[in-house]
């Protein structure tokens, strides 16, 4: 396991954009989580509500996390929320504790904002994220988007 004293969150620049590009999960989740130049794009044409940072072990860039930030939820101003919105771990670096450093840096991030709980989404699969999310303590709800469902984490 990885000590949290060498991993720290930074903002996609020049000097660390290819190698985030260069991030690839493993093939068979592939179906869960989109590429990071696809996040780019969406924090690039959302840029208020998309917050992206690569996950970083000393020099090497390992993950990719990108947080949501005030989403209307709904589509009518009723329900605002923010979360997860995406968390990319190099396939070979999984199981080091990369992803439970990022969404913990989130839930700081958020808690920092103000925010009371983190959301999430995930496909459901067999290699799919959801015992991950539910080992860090998020609460799966009834609810879904699309096909994929809706975890919450109080803060």
């Amino acid at each position: 396991m990885t000590t949290a004293r060498a991993l720290r969150l930074e903002k996609i620049t020049p000097a660390n954009l290819e190698a985030a590009l260069a991030l690839r999960v493993r093939p068979e989740q592939e179906f869960a989580v989109d590429p990071v130049a696809h996040s780019l794009a969406e924090a690039y044409v959302r840029p208020d509500k998309a917050w992206p940072r690569v996950i970083v072990d000393a020099d090497r860039v390992v993950g990719f996390v990108m947080a949501f930030l005030g989403f209307d939820w709904r589509d009518d101003g009723t329900d605002l929320r923010s979360g997860l919105w995406r968390l990319n771990i190099a396939a070979d670096e999984q199981g080091k504790g990369y992803g439970r450093f990022a969404v913990n840096a989130v839930a700081e991030e958020l808690r920092r904002r103000g925010t009371k709980a983190l959301h999430v989404t995930w496909h459901p699969g067999e290699h799919g994220p959801e015992d991950f999310y539910l080992a860090l303590g998020f609460e799966k709800t009834a609810e879904k988007v699309d096909e994929e469902h809706v975890g919450v984490l109080r803060l």
